[in-house]
């Protein structure tokens, strides 16, 4: 077991070298991965299955004991993502396609990525963990609304379609697993070890199935796509550390709604772009996959080894002033 576990989170720290080949593998030979587009529902409804059954009531609690931090970091979350993504896209120029998509990923809720940034940086676990399950709960109705708002102009969109995917895929499959988690954890315990890794092969496969959808209009669209990724991501981080500071948080509780505002879960927007958009606008979305991932961690490694730093530095001087 010990073996199983060391692969699980070896495969998992290698998360963007996997994405890197096998989404190579998908522009090189789509047809690889293009007769599995009917599974995108799927594998995503699994990842919000595993997030369901690491959940519980607990992770609603902080409300009661802090509703004006969870209320703020839900609150900033969707209007910070999506405003950025908006001015992204008209900033850039972006085709309809391509500008829908980037507003999907910000109209999106938080990625469960950002409660393990959180934790390296040393942030205020607690919080992220709250405001990442609020605003997954609110996605249904708070998504569709937003995309429809600053989308509707640029390309015709179904809300109710919308909403009833994100019911379908995200609250449902979360439901159950904290169903799950409530009425029989103790013997879901060993299962839950492997949420981790369940999910990391599921976002890979999803991602490798949309390049190999787009493959033929990927070439074209590539640059632009990771320019609009990178500045809408790095927007989010700032903004959302600023904004938290700016209502009052300290440090720490800043740190969290940073990585809540600019890591989103970006599997969803591809769900929901295949489903119901052109397969451009899924490009986005399995762009900021990878790359969410790759800027929260090494913020997520700054701040804790500032933190670090920070305290044997304390140590030292209270060694010498003793």
């Amino acid at each position: 077991m010990e073996r199983i576990d060391r692969f699980a989170k070896l495969f998992t720290r290698l998360f963007p070298l996997w994405v890197v080949l096998c989404a190579a593998t998908a522009y090189l030979a789509p047809g690889t991965f293009k007769g599995f587009a009917p599974a995108i529902p799927w594998l995503l409804g699994l990842v919000m299955l595993g997030m369901g059954l690491t959940m519980s009531l607990e992770d609603f609690a902080l409300v009661l004991k802090r509703p004006k931090d969870v209320i703020a970091g839900v609150l900033l979350r969707y209007a910070i993502m999506p405003a950025v993504a908006f001015a992204v896209a008209k900033l850039l120029a972006l085709p309809p396609s391509l500008a829908a998509g980037l507003i999907l990923v910000g109209a999106c809720p938080s990625g469960t990525a950002s409660n393990v940034m959180t934790f390296i940086a040393e942030g205020d676990t607690a919080l992220s963990v709250t405001v990442s399950s609020f605003n997954t709960i609110l996605a249904p109705i708070v998504t569709p609304f937003v995309f429809l708002m600053l989308a509707g102009t640029m390309i015709p969109i179904d809300a109710g379609a919308l909403l009833y995917d994100i019911v379908k895929v995200v609250l449902a499959p979360i439901a159950l697993g904290m169903a799950l988690n409530m009425l029989a954890g103790d013997l879901l315990k060993r299962a839950t070890r492997f949420v981790p890794l369940v999910s990391v092969v599921a976002i890979i496969l999803i991602i490798a199935i949309v390049v190999a959808l787009s493959a033929a209009k990927l070439a074209t669209v590539a640059v632009i796509a990771f320019a609009a990724v990178a500045l809408h991501n790095g927007l989010g981080l700032a903004l959302g550390y600023g904004a938290s500071r700016g209502v009052g948080m300290d440090h720490r509780k800043a740190k969290a709604i940073a990585f809540e505002i600019g890591m989103e879960n970006s599997g969803l927007a591809v769900a929901l772009a295949i489903a119901h958009l052109d397969p451009v606008a899924a490009i986005p979305g399995a762009i900021f996959s990878v790359w969410h991932n790759f800027t929260g961690s090494l913020l997520a490694g700054w701040w804790g080894g500032r933190v670090r730093k920070e305290g044997q530095a304390d140590e030292a001087a209270e060694a010498q002033a003793a």
